[in-house]
């Protein structure tokens, strides 16, 4: 089994759990143990998850003002928690292939695996809502269609992008390519480096 084959399942059935409450207050029930790859793949979701739904209420033009800055500050937590959870599943396939010898010849990629996996979490949102359009009842025959089109491309998309995903992996173990992480230093979050933060002091 490759590692999108593992993966991806674990996405739709945190997008599915979710879905059973639909509230962006639930607390997580993730049914993995703490600490193996599958709970850091369920908890990355669910956060993409939570995210999306953050993202549609904010959009709403009668939001109230103050509702919706309470709402911003929780959407860069999220941004942050996801992006901690990436790094995470990156030191996984650090730990898992630390042992590697690179060939001499070995490239780098432009992403680490843990950002690749991150898009495809984020794709199979896009797969379940865009789904969601389709079978829409109260929605056009033109509405519906369109939206199948759409769900066509993201289908090939996730195919494409899983096979990329599992290349990756199978490069990295055979040492024809090497892994490199960069931690993503966000500027904005850190009160030194946010003049906004840092010049209220």
């Amino acid at each position: 089994m490759t590692f999108t084959q593992r993966s991806y399942p674990i996405f739709e059935q945190s997008i599915v759990d979710y879905h059973v409450h639909d509230n962006i207050d639930q607390p997580i029930q993730n049914p993995y143990q703490e600490g193996s790859i599958e709970y850091y793949l369920y908890q990355k979701n669910w956060i993409d998850t939570v995210q999306w739904h953050f993202e549609d209420i904010i959009r709403d033009p009668q939001i109230d003002p103050t509702e919706a800055l309470v709402l911003k500050r929780r959407i860069d937590k999220s941004n942050q928690d996801r992006t901690d959870l990436v790094e995470m599943i990156d030191s996984y396939f650090l730990t898992i292939y630390k042992d590697i010898t690179p060939t001499a010849d070995a490239t780098i990629n432009t992403e680490s695996p843990a950002w690749a996996v991150d898009r495809l979490s984020i794709l199979a949102l896009k797969i379940y809502h865009m789904k969601e359009q389709v079978d829409r009842a109260d929605a056009t025959l033109e509405h519906r269609q369109l939206c199948q089109n759409k769900l066509n491309v993201l289908l090939e998309q996730k195919k494409d992008l899983s096979t990329a995903i599992d290349q990756l992996i199978a490069d990295i173990e055979a040492g024809r390519k090497y892994m490199k992480v960069y931690k993503q230093m966000k500027m904005y979050n850190d009160p030194s480096t946010n003049p906004v933060l840092y010049g209220k002091k």
